[in-house]
């Protein structure tokens, strides 16, 4: 029997994309009146170099434990209490002011200066805009009166925390908040869900997994024994992870929780 419903937040809760494309098109719009260049080209060129970068570091390896993308690097603060989320809290400012000034290098723009101004002026634009999904509220508002709920969340938690704290209608629906960045390793790995589990009292058939990427919420889901459904918003392919369902809108959710019910009740 179902009793609590795990949930991942950026792409399946808050749409993280969205609130980073709105926040380049913001930054590189200043760049377009400035120089006159192609505000979508550079933001081609500055997620390019950004993620060239980010993989250069020392502290990559970390970050991908962690479960950390190049782009929350260039508006994260990272002020975590952990060595490796200190050298990120170095690191940063060099990185964002590199990713910007060889993203205008790469359109023809030698100015460091204007590359650090757009680096300083993406985090701003990024906290302006915090998206949710329009049926995240409705679909938890459902939930709550029948299921526990536990949000299950990679990255720094600094960073997770600001992204809650400007979307704090959130966090009242949740039992439980699980940061891979205070557990010590992120989804895929099963220790994430086990002391997920752990945190509610639950077993493993006692949950449902909710997310939108296969490589690391359904894949951590599968490899932990507990059923996946991945929330495939964007209609992409399936690599070569199995979740357990697939949906397109949060809602659809509710009919497999009613067949799981079913299930319950025929066989007890």
């Amino acid at each position: 029997m179902i009793k609590a419903i795990f949930f991942d937040l950026d792409d399946t809760l808050l749409w993280d994309q969205k609130s980073v494309k709105e926040a380049f098109s913001a930054t590189c719009k200043i760049a377009q009146e400035r120089y006159g260049v192609d505000s979508g080209q550079l933001e081609e060129a500055v997620r390019d170099e950004a993620r060239k970068l980010y993989a250069s570091y020392e502290i990559y390896p970390f970050t991908q434990l962690i479960g950390i993308n190049p782009f929350e690097g260039l508006w994260g603060n990272f002020l975590d209490d952990h060595d490796d989320f200190r050298k990120m809290k170095d690191q940063v400012p060099t990185y964002r002011k590199e990713a910007w000034t060889l993203g205008l290098k790469r359109m023809g723009i030698d100015d460091p200066d204007f590359g650090f101004e757009l680096a300083e002026r993406f985090p701003e634009e990024r906290r302006k805009v915090p998206f949710v999904y329009e049926e995240s509220f409705s679909t938890l508002d459902r939930l709550k009166e029948e299921y526990q709920l536990l949000l299950l969340t990679n990255g720094s938690p600094d960073l997770q925390k600001t992204k809650l704290k400007i979307t704090s209608e959130l966090v009242p629906y949740f039992d439980q908040i699980v940061i891979s960045g205070d557990f010590g390793r992120g989804k895929p790995d099963p220790g994430i869900f086990e002391h997920a589990l752990s945190l509610m009292s639950l077993n493993k058939d006692e949950v449902i997994m909710v997310g939108d990427n296969l490589m690391t919420d359904i894949l951590g889901a599968n490899r932990a024994g507990i059923r996946s459904v991945w929330i495939n918003r964007h209609d992409k392919e399936r690599e070569e992870v199995e979740p357990g369902y697939e949906i397109h809108h949060l809602e659809e959710l509710f009919p497999i929780l009613e067949q799981l019910k079913e299930k319950n009740e025929t066989s007890s």
